[in-house]
């Protein structure tokens, strides 16, 4: 797929799927804003990526101000924006009975807050027939036991992304939702160990987890004229996930 000359915003672009995506779209021909929480990440990503086209951007999305930091960033470029990839989130997992305030707040403020007003902030910069594309998770539909926060800030997600869809069809405006599985990411390593994760794997028809790559190329395909009659849609990438392991 062909982004030459196009402009992508990336929010949580220093590992994982966001870092995928970035290279991919870099790879693409694009011009690309990555952000981030740590200075180190952006400057290692920024190492790896090696790229002209790169922008990176502290910013925290689950703070509001830092937003405005992000659309100020993007603004000085003088530019119009072809594609917004709120992909930024976090987890954190515990039975309702033992949650605490603190989760459901970090999670809610980064996981629906956070894109919520990233998108509002971007609006205005957004090229008619401009791509926005949410990454969500099974977890909005599947009902794993200490999931209760996490998943309910990506069924949240999902509406905001459907009603969206809608209010910005005028523009000619594409807005879809990418639903990952279980990904092979530094995000599913710091929360589940080795067994864990080579348990979920056989919970997958494919059998394996997957990869950042595989994601990418999804929001890529979103992104793309190839997927130019696709808006208010969600893309399960799950390896079969729902149908098998839940069956």
């Amino acid at each position: 797929m062909n982004f030459a000359n196009k402009n992508v915003v990336i929010t949580g672009g220093t590992t994982g799927i966001g870092f995928a995506t970035a290279k991919a779209f870099i790879n693409a021909g694009a011009n690309v804003w990555i952000t981030g929480r740590k200075a180190d990440n952006l400057e290692k990503a920024a190492a790896e990526i090696n790229s002209p086209n790169l922008k990176t951007v502290l910013s925290d999305t689950s703070k509001v101000a830092d937003i405005t930091v992000l659309e100020q960033a993007f603004a000085q470029s003088g530019q119009k924006l072809d594609v917004l990839f709120l992909n930024a989130g976090v987890a954190n997992f515990a039975p309702i009975e033992q949650a605490t305030e603190d989760q459901f707040d970090y999670q809610f403020n980064t996981n629906v807050k956070g894109p919520y007003f990233t998108l509002q902030k971007f609006i205005p910069h957004l090229k008619d027939g401009a791509s926005v594309v949410f990454t969500s998770s099974v977890v909005a539909t599947a009902s794993n036991i200490g999931t209760s926060i996490y998943s309910s800030t990506k069924g949240a997600l999902n509406k905001v992304a459907q009603i969206a869809a809608n209010e910005l069809a005028e523009r000619k405006i594409r807005v879809n939702i990418v639903s990952p599985g279980p990904i092979q990411t530094p995000g599913l390593e710091g929360v589940l160990p080795e067994e864990a994760k080579a348990h979920i794997a056989t919970l997958t028809a494919l059998q394996r987890l997957g990869t950042a790559d595989e994601i990418a190329n999804t929001v890529l395909f979103l992104s793309s004229d190839a997927a130019s009659f696709i808006s208010g849609t969600e893309i399960v990438a799950d390896g079969g996930y729902l149908s098998y392991g839940l069956k």
